[in-house]
């Protein structure tokens, strides 16, 4: 699973060893989350975010790659990864209450307590990332896939939908009509990562194509494992590139309601999003063994068609 991205630096807010309970303690951990080091196909401490808001965006990012690489990454067995989230998500938990994080990951616990404290974060939205990361770990453990796009749409809202939101918590944007149109957004960066990174995902027992879609184009399971590029396949990976794009399209209009350089960041988080999916169907259906990336070039074109959104 890939986290769709935030932004990223400095926090003026409340000191993390500061807490609403006495029962916090003081942490030698940095007061601001680590630096960026995946490679992303979206902006990531991008200048054009808000200076105030990068060190925020930051905590919230750092979180949510430690607890997806928890769920993703090494040669962990389920069971380990399980616990770990569950520890994790123990921590989550503390430091809503006003407690210490545990030292383990107090390097990601202490700067997102601060954030928790002079934003109000929406705790439920960051349970829910944990929620879908476990998900994930028993979907690939039991090498069980997707019924169909209603039950993948549910863990999109829940993998994906949680970062938008708490992006429109922090730029003061609310209204039934833009959470709607961030989550379209953020389902369609999801979707879109997922569609891109078939020849990543298959091999190691992740299967994020509907297996409903896949017997709507004729699509055969066997062929799909081995990564053999079919005329069925490539119709169906075609087919839910488009529904990926079709999502992302309707949630676009949301660059107009952010203000100044979070608007901007937005125009290129949904460009970036749509010139993968580009990529993806250039390639009709050979992404399940090429893994489609971003050049320089690519950011290039998404900065015009940002500028013409």
């Amino acid at each position: 699973m890939r986290t769709p991205p935030p932004c990223q630096a400095t926090i003026h807010a409340v000191n993390p060893t500061q807490s609403t309970s006495p029962a916090a303690a003081p942490s030698t951990a940095p007061a601001v989350a680590p630096p960026v080091t995946h490679y992303e196909n979206f902006p990531v401490a991008s200048l054009l975010c808000p200076p105030h808001l990068r060190p925020v965006i930051a905590a919230i990012y750092a979180f949510a790659r430690t607890a997806d690489d928890i769920a993703d990454e090494g040669d962990a067995l389920p069971a380990e990864r399980l616990t770990d989230l569950a520890a994790f998500n123990a921590d989550l938990s503390a430091i809503a209450e006003g407690h210490a994080p545990s030292p383990r990951w107090a390097d990601v616990f202490v700067p997102l307590q601060a954030v928790l404290v002079s934003h109000h974060l929406p705790v439920p939205l960051l349970a829910d990332l944990l929620s879908a990361f476990a998900q994930d770990v028993e979907k690939t453990r039991d090498a069980d896939g997707y019924a169909d796009r209603t039950e993948l749409l549910d863990y999109c809202r829940r993998s994906a939908n949680p970062v938008g939101r708490l992006l429109l918590h922090l730029y003061g944007v609310d209204g039934e009509k833009a959470l709607s149109q961030s989550d379209d957004i953020c389902t369609a960066l999801q979707l879109a990562n997922f569609w891109q990174d078939l020849s990543v995902d298959i091999p190691r027992g992740r299967h994020y194509l509907p297996r409903e879609d896949c017997a709507a184009h004729g699509a055969c399971q066997a062929e799909l494992l081995e990564l053999r590029s079919t005329p069925e396949n490539a119709r169906l990976i075609l087919g839910v590139a488009a529904w990926a794009r079709a999502s992302m399209l309707r949630g676009a209009p949301l660059v107009h309601r952010l203000p100044g350089r979070a608007g901007w960041e937005l125009r290129l988080v949904v460009q970036g999003g749509l010139r993968i999916l580009d990529k993806v169907q250039a390639l009709k259906g050979a992404s399940l063994h090429t893994r489609p990336r971003l050049n320089p070039w690519d950011w290039c074109v998404m900065l015009g068609r940002a500028l013409v959104m």
